[in-house]
C-alpha cells in the first residue's frame, strides 16, 4: 500500500499513525471499480474525528453501496502541514492515500464553529479552490452537514451544499441522482439544480441576501424558481430499522473516546433553553432495548473494545434504560467490559444501577447543574431543584463514588452576582453531603471538579435573540464564581473567554463572516478550538481588515421581527414557540418535558417519535 507521505517525513512528525490508515475494520475497495468517490472529512485532528459517532455511521452507511467508496480525511496537525506545504503534498484520504481533488464529493461534518478555518485550510491544501464560485467542473462538490450546518451562512461562500438533518435519509438518493447525472454527462451546475427537488438541502448559490444600513438583513430571497423559500431538515422516523454499523473503525493509536459507542435515541425531551441540540434534534426517537443489546454484542465482538459508552443527549430519559443497563451488565460483566454512563440527570439516578456498574470498574460521575441558584435554573428550564441535586449526590457518595464533575455556565440571560455566588454555595453543600458519611465508611477523599463554560446564544434556541457577554465580562464573572468556592476539595476551571466570544460571533454570523474567516485563515489561524493554538491577534486583525464589528453579532439583543441569518431553515420547532419560551424564561417560568405534556413546539410535523407516544401525566 502506498503512502501519500514518505516515510522520511512521517518519522519527523508527532503520531505518524494519524496519517497512514490501515486501522482494524477499515474498508478496502479498488477506486477504479466504483462510480462515486466520497471523502468524509473531519476538520480537526485524527483523535477527535475518530471519536465522532456520525463518522462511524456514515462511513459504513456509504460503503455498504458497491458503487461508492467512502474514505476519510482529517486536518493534519501543524507539524505535518508544514512538511506537506514544503513538499507540495496535497491533502489525501487515509484509505487509498489519493488526493482529495480526485474525489466526486468532499464532505465535512461541522460540529464546532471554531473548526471553520481548518475546513478552509483543508480545501486549500487539497488544491481545491476555496471559494465555491471559483471551482470548475473538474473540482469535487463540497457538502457539509452536522449541528453547525443549521446556520450555514458563515460558510456560504465556501460550500456547495449544506445537508440539514440526518444523513441516512437522503444520501442514497443524492448519490443515485449523481450517478445518473454523471453517466449522462450533465454539468455540476445542472446537478445542483436537480437537488432543489429535495428537502433538507440548502445550496447558497441559489439565494441572494441584502442588508439594511444598520447592518441587519433586509431580505433573503431565492434566485432560482425551484429554490424553496424554507428548507426543512430531514429525520429518520424509526431508529430500530435504520442502518447502524455492526462494527467500528478501531484506531491504532489512542483517541479521545476509545470505546464502543451505542446510540440510544436522538433528540431530547427536556427543552433546556440554552441547548441547541435539544431543539434542532427534536423529536425524541428511541431504539428498543433488544436492538441495542444486539448492536452492543456486534460492536464489542468486532472491535475488541473493553468499554461501551451509552450516547444520547440525556441518557437517563431513555424509557428502556433499566432493561438495557441490566441486559448490558448481564452480558458483559464477566467479560471485563465497562459500561460508561455520560452525564446523567440526578433526578433519574439509580443507586441500584450504580452498585451494579461499580462491580466492573468505577469512573467519575458527571452532573450538569448549569446554574448555582434555583432562580436561574428555572430561567433556563433545567427543572432541577437544589434538593434533588443534593439527594442525588448523596446517593452517589453512599454508592461509593468519590469523584464528581459538575458543569456550570457563566453569562446566562438574567444572571446576577447572587447566581455566581450560588456556584460556591452549591459545591459547598455537595461536599458537606460527603462528610455525612461516617469516616470509616469513606473509601477515599472526595473530589469535586466544577467547570464553567461561557454561554453562547445559539440559533434555534429561545435565547437566539439575546446578547452574549463580552470576554472581559466573562472573566470578571469567572473570578467571582471562583472566589466563592471555599472548600479545598473543589477545583474550579472555566473555558477560554476569548474563544467563547469568537464562537458567539460564528454561531450567529451571516455571509459577511465569510470574509473574516478567509482573512483569519490567511493570518495563520488554525485549530482555533485548541487553547495553545488559538490566535486572538490573527482574529482581531481579520475582523478589522474585513470591516466587520464582532459585537454586532455577539453582544447585542435582536428584536423578534429582525430577519435572522438562519430564518430560511426549519428544524420543526416554530419561531413562535421559541419566542414564548424566551418570554417564560424572563419570568422564571418552567415548561414541562415532552413526556409530561406536549407544548406544541412544532416537531409533531415530522410525524413520529415522542410526539405520538402516549403522554405520561
Amino acid at each position: 500500500m502506498k503512502n501519500a507521505i514518505p516515510d522520511e517525513i512521517l518519522l519527523q512528525v508527532e503520531k505518524p499513525a494519524r496519517y497512514v490508515g490501515r486501522e482494524v475494520n477499515m474498508v478496502k475497495k479498488d477506486p477504479k471499480n466504483v462510480d462515486i468517490r466520497f471523502a468524509f472529512c473531519f476538520p480537526d485532528v485524527y483523535e477527535v474525528g475518530m471519536s465522532h459517532l456520525g463518522l462511524q455511521i456514515l462511513y459504513y452507511f456509504l460503503n455498504r453501496r458497491e458503487d461508492t467508496y467512502c474514505e476519510r480525511a482529517f486536518s493534519p496537525w501543524t507539524d505535518l502541514e508544514e512538511k506537506m506545504r514544503e513538499n507540495n503534498i496535497p491533502m489525501f484520504a487515509l484509505e487509498s492515500q489519493d488526493a482529495l481533488s480526485d474525489f466526486d464529493f468532499v464532505g465535512f461534518t461541522l460540529q464546532y464553529e471554531l473548526c471553520y478555518t481548518n475546513l478552509i485550510n483543508m480545501l486549500e491544501m487539497s488544491h481545491i479552490p476555496v471559494l465555491s464560485s471559483e471551482r470548475t467542473e473538474d473540482d469535487p462538490i463540497i457538502i457539509c452537514g452536522g449541528s453547525c450546518a443549521y446556520n450555514p451562512e458563515p460558510l456560504a461562500d465556501f460550500v456547495d451544499i449544506f445537508y440539514l438533518g440526518e444523513g441516512e435519509v437522503l444520501y442514497d438518493q443524492i448519490l443515485d441522482m449523481y450517478k445518473e447525472h454523471k453517466k449522462s454527462g450533465g454539468s455540476k451546475a445542472e446537478f445542483l439544480e436537480s437537488l432543489l427537488e429535495l428537502d433538507g438541502l440548502y445550496m447558497p448559490k441559489f439565494y441572494d441576501v441584502s442588508y439594511k444600513e444598520n447592518g441587519e438583513i433586509a431580505s433573503f430571497e431565492p434566485n432560482h424558481p425551484k429554490a424553496r423559500k424554507i428548507i426543512k431538515k430531514v429525520i429518520v422516523k424509526d431508529l430500530d430499522k435504520v442502518f447502524y454499523p455492526e462494527k467500528q473503525l478501531v484506531p491504532l493509536i489512542e483517541v479521545v473516546h476509545d470505546r464502543v459507542t451505542l446510540e440510544l435515541f436522538r433528540g431530547c425531551i427536556r427543552g433546556c433553553r440554552f441547548c441547541q441540540a435539544g431543539f434542532v434534534y427534536r423529536p425524541v426517537r428511541e431504539k428498543t432495548a433488544p436492538t441495542l443489546l444486539q448492536q452492543a454484542k456486534n460492536l464489542v465482538k468486532c472491535s475488541g473494545h473493553e468499554e461501551i459508552s451509552l450516547i444520547s443527549l440525556s441518557t437517563s430519559d431513555f424509557t428502556c434504560f433499566p432493561e438495557l443497563a441490566n441486559g448490558l451488565l448481564d452480558e458483559f460483566k464477566d467479560k471485563s467490559v465497562n459500561i460508561s454512563l455520560p452525564s446523567l440527570r440526578i433526578d433519574a439516578f439509580s443507586i441500584e444501577l450504580m452498585e451494579k456498574i461499580q462491580e466492573v470498574r468505577k469512573s467519575s460521575l458527571t452532573f450538569a447543574a448549569e446554574a448555582g441558584t434555583q432562580r436561574l435554573r428555572n430561567v433556563i428550564n433545567k427543572n432541577l431543584s437544589e434538593e434533588v441535586i443534593l439527594d442525588g449526590c448523596k446517593l452517589a457518595f453512599d454508592g461509593g463514588w468519590t469523584k464528581v464533575k459538575l458543569y456550570f455556565m457563566l453569562g446566562l440571560p438574567t444572571e446576577t452576582e447572587e447566581d455566581l455566588l450560588g456556584i460556591g454555595d452549591l459545591t459547598d453543600k455537595i461536599v458537606s453531603k460527603f462528610f455525612e458519611i461516617p469516616k470509616e465508611d469513606r473509601p477515599r477523599p472526595v473530589t469535586v471538579n466544577a467547570s464553567a463554560s461561557c454561554f453562547v446564544p445559539k440559533p434555534f434556541t429561545p435565547f437566539q435573540w439575546d446578547a452574549q457577554d463580552t470576554y472581559e465580562s466573562f472573566g470578571t464573572k469567572a473570578r467571582i464564581a471562583k472566589k466563592s468556592i471555599t472548600r479545598k476539595q473543589v477545583r474550579f476551571t472555566y473555558h477560554n473567554t476569548k474563544m467563547s466570544s469568537l464562537e458567539g460571533v460564528m454561531a450567529r454570523g451571516d455571509r459577511r463572516i465569510g470574509k473574516v474567516l478567509y482573512n483569519a485563515w490567511q493570518n495563520g489561524c488554525r485549530y482555533d478550538g485548541w487553547t495553545d493554538k488559538f490566535n486572538w491577534e490573527g482574529w482581531t486583525k481579520a475582523f478589522e481588515d474585513a470591516g466587520v464589528d464582532p459585537s454586532f453579532y455577539a453582544n447585542r439583543v435582536r428584536s423578534y421581527d429582525e430577519i435572522l441569518p438562519w430564518d430560511h431553515i426549519s428544524v420543526g420547532v416554530s419561531r413562535q414557540f421559541l419566542i414564548s419560551e424566551r418570554e417564560k424564561a424572563l419570568k422564571g417560568e418552567v415548561t414541562p418535558n415532552c413526556r409530561q405534556e406536549c407544548s406544541n413546539c412544532g416537531a409533531k410535523a415530522f410525524g413520529g417519535g415522542v410526539c405520538y407516544d402516549d403522554i405520561q401525566v
